[in-house]
């Protein structure tokens, strides 16, 4: 909102000063009341189950402690261990034709004299 100070019109009318909406605010604002509106009558309200005592029902822990570890995963175990699944080397192809390196243009330091330059 713009606030606009007292002035006085063209014809001697003093006018005391007041807030005004900018064109097209009080759409946008309008707007956005009925999406909040409509948000809230949907679907933002909490929900209420049928319960004998009038409290929400909430989820039970099903976790039972102490939590038992098994112990049978350690190095110390006799349980076997994984094997690689072949038993010879793998061998792969080398490129045959590796691209050649490009070469320099440019050799440095570069020598402004023989550009033209006086410097």
């Amino acid at each position: 909102m713009v606030w606009i100070d007292k002035y006085e019109r063209a014809d001697g009318t003093p006018v005391r000063g007041h807030s005004r909406w900018a064109p097209g605010a009080r759409r946008e604002m309008a707007v956005l009341a009925v999406v909040a509106v409509a948000v809230l009558g949907i679907g933002g309200g909490g929900v209420q189950q049928d319960t004998s005592d009038g409290t929400a029902p909430r989820p039970q822990s099903t976790v039972q402690y102490p939590i038992p570890w098994d112990r049978t995963t350690t190095r110390d175990s006799k349980a076997e261990q994984p094997r690689p699944a072949v038993s010879y080397p793998v061998k792969f192809e080398a490129p045959k034709d590796p691209r050649p390196l490009p070469t320099p243009t440019v050799s440095y330091p570069i020598d402004l004299s023989a550009l033209g330059a006086g410097r």
